[in-house]
């Protein structure tokens, strides 16, 4: 790719991402970008040519990236994107790049109940744009305000009205990278936060492959909410219950598996393709769909070309 505008941060042409990727798979990416800070990224954007495409990742824990790589610009952002900081009103200023789990830790010392972020995986930005959640809490819940950074550049600050969270979305446009994200939690005792926070991940440990290659849950559920994690939860619109009940639990292509443990987690059992696991997760709709007319929809997103495509 000729002419990349200058910068301060690194450019890596045909960046292999596979390594980058939790589920070890995808072919490179056509230019690897990772910015100093915010002003590094504002300028390369704002010098960029408008017909390259733009796409920024975090640590890729809900991506698959197709074995043909991803054509333009993936931007990732790293420590200049993620910091911590504890606000009045029981509010976090965090950047992007911020790992869940570490947000949650921090924001519990403080006294601030963001426990619901210590089991998911990944960074705050993709939480953001995904609205993350579990046991029936969501980001947006927490979210007050995000920084960002529109494909041309400019910078712009987005409120709960401006983010169209929905049940595992929003409606940010491609090529926005959110910078920094404004969380707000309830005071609680930091101890109390913590034991929440450890049952949470125990309960995760008994119940999901947490030591397995995955993104996590798959596929959205058809009742359109998470798992509560209560008692009185029900079960039959859950992804899991009717991927079981198409026989799926199990399935394999290749080096592909829907986990035996919790049937809507897609696993790298190892030497996966990025195909074998997008084939699979298609066969398992397919399935579902025969079986109870169900159409499950993503929730791992796919992003890329395919191979000799």
């Amino acid at each position: 790719m000729k002419n990349l505008p200058e910068t301060r941060g690194t450019l890596t042409p045909n960046r292999v991402m596979a390594d980058l990727s939790w589920l070890r798979v995808g072919g490179p990416a056509e230019v690897l970008f990772q910015p100093v800070d915010v002003d590094d990224l504002q300028s390369f954007l704002q010098n960029l040519s408008a017909d390259i495409p733009v796409f920024p990742i975090g640590v890729c824990s809900n991506l698959i990236i197709r074995d043909g790589g991803i054509r333009g610009v993936v931007v990732r952002m790293g420590r200049g994107f993620n910091g911590i900081e504890i606000l009045d009103d029981n509010r976090v200023r965090v950047g992007c790049a911020a790992l869940d789990a570490h947000v949650a830790r921090k924001a519990a010392a403080a006294g601030i109940d963001l426990a619901f972020l210590r089991t998911i995986p990944g960074a705050i930005g993709g939480a953001v744009k995904m609205n993350a959640g579990c046991y029936g809490v969501y980001t947006a819940d927490a979210f007050v305000s995000a920084d960002a950074i529109t494909r041309d550049g400019q910078r712009v600050t987005l409120m709960p009205d401006d983010m169209g969270f929905a049940y595992r979305s929003t409606n940010i446009p491609d090529g926005m990278i959110i910078t920094s994200v404004v969380l707000q939690g309830i005071a609680d005792d930091p101890e109390t936060i913590e034991q929440k926070m450890i049952e949470a991940l125990e309960k995760r440990e008994i119940t999901q492959p947490t030591k397995e290659r995955s993104c996590g849950s798959t596929f959205r559920n058809p009742a359109g909410y998470s798992s509560t994690g209560r008692a009185d939860d029900t079960h039959d619109l859950k992804a899991w219950k009717v991927i079981d009940d198409a026989g799926m639990r199990g399935a394999t292509i290749g080096g592909a598996q829907m986990s035996p443990m919790h049937s809507n987690f897609l696993i790298n059992k190892g030497g996966a393709s990025a195909a074998d696991l997008e084939n699979l997760g298609e066969e398992v709709r397919k399935k579902v769909f025969q079986n109870s007319g169900i159409e499950l929809v993503w929730e791992i997103m796919r992003v890329g070309e395919f191979a000799n495509e």
